[in-house]
């Protein structure tokens, strides 16, 4: 690496900066700013104002956004909720997704619209647990059994997604019974880490140490969660998997372990929150559009229309399993059960990253993507929010009573 050049960056960490900026002075906007600065990426990259180009500096905090997103998704994981109905209701819905995903791909392939259908049905199957929790929020619905049943599709789906995108398509060119070692391997580490911090946690002088430390300029949880992020990313690449599965399995690991928060530490996760979405995330979404390739999405009509073909495909590989439902939640709740799961938007930016740099799609097939799910992200959450608050009582799934 050369000399470090800031310009570039400068009008990046700006242009993250103005864009919840923005959509804070129009509170009735209900646009995620994701999807703000996905779009603002664009205009300041090579496709429009050409002011910014992916320079090592860029590249690198974009990595680290990248993996500090996914470590952030493992942390969501509710391990408890993951239990009876809602999971069982969860966990089949995700298999009729990856069929329905596969059977389309496949047609796309057939039209001549895609050239590596596994692909494309994992990026499809995934749901973006960030956009929808809010939404469940803001309708006092996230406590409900409703509630529960959406986070853990949500979940799973971004689970096995990404589990499947390292089975499948890694850098390390390998067979899939290999792959399934490596995974193995990786999954045994992560409980060995596991258990070994969990073993830590009872030793008093350590936890003292930690207590003593975690609010000092030493902020020792945030360091020692930053070198599980990292550690995990790297034995994943290491072993040719994707970084992304590290990540994230280091959140869920940081989940699994973490389990007194209020009592010792109530601004741990708060912290890393501010780390994560405060710097380097926003980094990864603004220079995913400045890296986003609008010529290659509008340089033919039929690539073009690829955008609302992924689009509705997503509906439908989603939506459609929400059928499985209705007989718990209800139509209308079925309905917005549907669009929720339907939404999706992180997974498919890094997906797609990852899918161009190995070679696995094109350009184009990449723009296409993360544009149906910037679409996914505009128009789905509010209308599932608009028939929410158009529906009447609540009900349907209520949560079990706790063992």
């Amino acid at each position: 690496m050369g000399e470090v050049e800031f310009t570039s960056l400068l009008i990046v960490v700006a242009t993250a900066f103005a864009a919840p900026l923005v959509l804070g002075f129009a509170p009735a906007l209900r646009l995620p700013a994701v999807v703000l600065e996905i779009v603002a990426g664009i205009v300041i990259g090579p496709s429009v104002l050409g002011w910014v180009s992916l320079d090592d500096s860029i590249r690198v905090l974009a990595t680290i956004g990248l993996a500090f997103l996914l470590f952030l998704a493992g942390l969501e994981i509710e391990f408890r909720e993951l239990k009876g109905r809602s999971v069982r209701l969860a966990g089949i819905g995700y298999l009729a997704s990856f069929g329905i995903a596969v059977g389309l791909a496949f047609v796309l392939k057939s039209a001549g619209l895609i050239e590596t259908p596994l692909f494309v049905a994992i990026v499809l199957t995934a749901t973006s647990l960030g956009v929808i929790v809010p939404v469940l929020k803001d309708s006092g619905e996230i406590g409900s059994g409703f509630g529960q049943l959406i986070v853990a599709a949500a979940t799973i789906a971004d689970f096995a997604a990404i589990i499947l995108l390292s089975l499948f398509f890694s850098r390390e060119a390998t067979g899939i019974g290999t792959q399934l070692v490596l995974l193995g391997g990786l999954a045994l580490l992560a409980a060995t880490v596991t258990l070994a911090l969990l073993g830590a946690e009872h030793s008093m002088r350590i936890t003292a140490v930690f207590r003593r430390l975690q609010d000092t300029t030493a902020q020792i949880r945030v360091r020692g969660a930053f070198v599980l992020l990292v550690g995990l990313a790297a034995v994943a690449e290491h072993l040719g998997l994707e970084v992304i599965l590290g990540a994230f399995i280091a959140g869920a690991v940081l989940t699994l372990i973490d389990t007194d928060r209020e009592m010792t530490h109530p601004q741990f996760r708060v912290k890393l929150e501010a780390a994560g979405y405060g710097i380097f995330i926003p980094i990864f979404f603004v220079a995913s559009g400045v890296g986003f390739d609008l010529d290659a999405l509008t340089e033919s009509t039929s690539t073009l229309v690829l955008m609302p073909v992924f689009l509705a495909v997503l509906l439908a590989v989603r939506g459609v399993p929400a059928l499985l439902y209705r007989s718990s939640i209800g139509a209308r709740r079925t309905t917005v059960a549907a669009l929720l799961q339907s939404t999706s938007l992180p997974f498919i930016v890094a997906a797609a990253q990852i899918g161009m740099e190995l070679g696995t799609i094109s350009a184009a097939t990449g723009a296409a993507l993360v544009g149906a799910g910037i679409l996914s992200v505009l128009f789905f959450p509010l209308a599932a929010l608009t028939v929410l608050k158009g529906g009447g009582l609540r009900g349907g799934l209520e949560p079990e009573p706790a063992s």
